[in-house]
């Protein structure tokens, strides 16, 4: 049984995580990472070490590293964890985008799918492309969706990760998706929960979160947690068993001040 804190084993399941299809470069005390084919702020993010103490020059190294990248300087990570960081961030112009609930699954909460829809394991490229589509079109992602857009949520599978795909009973037609990363250390995060507009305020998505996080757990994972992207949201996956545990901040310097 891992004895690292709550917060420490999340951290490094992140830490774990965020450099797979990504450049890295270690940067003083952040781990700095770059998606090569996209800006997106979410895909192009910094983590500081545990406990890290931040120098003035080690914030300016980082802001060049990502400006040389055409990229917007960003953090994510645990506050609790390097309490020093946000402060010299704060000092130099960045700007907390926000404080995410981060939240863990410990009640064994069953939180049925409302009538009509049913959830299962996607198992040829159809569904695994119905989820990829439920989730491009969730998050109003603006470019056409790719062929193969469905190849990233079959890796999660077949590399240990859980994927769900929410549909209509009876038409089949796809409702909602989401994912449990691949387990590290028996850590995984659940994520990427997205339910087509249509098919909204209908109990969906917390039903998906208790699946997925039921799902985890027999498969021998030991810790399963999110990143609630507000209070709505985190109310909703409280209905599937899952309790708040502090936040994780999202932080960054605007692309003014970046160029200033």
């Amino acid at each position: 049984m891992n004895e690292l804190p709550l917060a420490a084993r999340i951290q490094e399941a992140l830490r774990h995580h965020a450099p797979r299809g990504r450049d890295t470069e270690q940067i003083g005390p952040f781990l700095a990472t770059f998606t090569r084919d996209t800006d997106n702020p979410y895909l192009n993010y910094a983590i500081p070490a545990d406990d890290a103490a931040v120098m003035a020059a080690d914030v300016d190294a980082l802001v060049a590293a990502y400006r040389s990248r055409g990229r917007k300087p960003r953090l994510e990570y645990i506050p609790s964890l390097a309490p020093s960081v946000e402060p010299a961030l704060l000092a130099a112009g960045f700007e907390v985008e926000g404080r995410l609930p981060l939240m863990t699954f410990e009640e064994d909460v069953q939180s049925a799918a409302p009538e009509g829809i049913e959830l299962l394991a996607p198992a040829n490229d159809d569904e695994y492309h119905g989820a990829a589509m439920v989730q491009w079109e969730a998050y109003a992602e603006t470019e056409p969706l790719p062929a193969n857009a469905g190849d990233g949520l079959r890796r999660t599978a077949e590399t240990g990760g859980v994927v769900v795909l929410a549909r209509d009973a009876e038409t089949e037609e796809p409702a909602g998706a989401g994912l449990c990363t691949a387990p590290h250390d028996g850590v995984t995060e659940l994520a990427a929960i997205g339910v087509r507009e249509s098919f909204r305020r209908r109990g969906i998505a917390a039903a998906m979160a208790s699946w997925l996080a039921r799902a985890a757990v027999a498969r021998g994972m030991t810790l399963v947690f999110l990143m609630a992207h507000g209070r709505d949201e985190a109310r909703i996956y409280a209905r599937a068993g899952f309790v708040e545990h502090g936040e994780v901040l999202h932080i960054s310097l605007s692309e003014e001040r970046s160029r200033s």
